[in-house]
């Protein structure tokens, strides 16, 4: 029988984590990192991945590639697909981590149901969704040669619940229907692959709930009051979940969606 750091152990291993230079990204990047799996980041052109890998590569003497990549086109990822392929002899885990989430002021983002764009909605699908299911389907050939080969999708909570719109009052945020729809369809996603990749592939979800990044003190108090942990999320909060799907800890799981939100969806 295997210890547990056994389990763990990611040496030899290689992932790929699509937004690495984000919040979450940069987290999931750094936990990997440290299980000792070399690292092929992802994230859209005129991302700074310098201090990101110069750290990772100086801390944990681990191998890390960067990929330029506007994953909004169909090209582009295509392209990707065929950079990894030819210059990578092998992929073990694919996190599809990056999200569209929009800024305040895109057109037709954060705003009222009837100003919502198609264009946007149809924006996010494609990064949230079409992207993971492109990127999921291309690499699954080299995945399934590849030891312990496992895929996970970054959900979110409102992928599975609605939004509290008493949250947000008072406030310039807002919750657009496009960003949980598109998650919701990643979790469906999640499920469906599992049962066409197995029994070679594993493919699993994690929901975070809402992390903190500076929001509204009145949005934060009210997030809180109806979360039993009685606080938002910390980054560092998803790196026992990604620990857990990506390497042997979780060899006999497959089509769940963990969610790490506090408690938020308990009542």
């Amino acid at each position: 029988m295997k210890t547990i750091s056994e389990l763990m152990n990611l040496k030899g291993r290689k992932a790929l984590i699509t937004g690495a230079t984000g919040l979450l990204g940069s987290v999931i990047a750094k936990t990997l990192a440290e299980l000792g799996s070399d690292l092929i980041l992802v994230d859209h052109p005129n991302s700074n991945f310098l201090p990101l890998t110069e750290s990772l590569s100086n801390h944990w003497n681990i191998k890390v590639s960067n990929y330029s990549i506007d994953l909004e086109s169909h090209d582009e990822r295509l392209k990707l697909l065929d950079q990894v392929k030819s210059e990578h002899h092998q992929l073990n885990i694919l996190i599809n981590n990056a999200a569209f989430v929009g800024k305040t002021n895109l057109k037709g983002w954060t705003t009222n149901f009837e100003n919502q764009s198609v264009d946007t909605f149809r924006r996010a699908i494609e990064v949230n969704l079409a992207a993971p299911f492109h990127l999921s389907q291309g690499f699954s050939p080299f995945l399934r040669q590849s030891k312990g080969a496992s895929i996970i999708n970054i959900g979110s909570i409102y992928g599975k619940y609605a939004p509290d719109w008493n949250l947000y009052k008072g406030t310039n945020m807002g919750n657009p229907a496009a960003y949980g729809s598109s998650k919701a369809g990643l979790i469906q996603l999640t499920r469906w692959l599992s049962t066409t990749l197995g029994p070679n592939i594993r493919v699993n979800a994690i929901s975070p709930g809402g992390v903190y990044v500076n929001q509204p003190e009145e949005f934060v108090k009210r997030y809180e009051s109806r979360t039993p942990l009685g606080r938002m999320a910390k980054d560092q909060d998803i790196c026992g979940g990604i620990a857990y799907l990506a390497g042997d800890l979780s060899s006999y799981v497959t089509g769940q969606e963990i969610m790490i939100d506090g408690g938020w969806g308990i009542w």
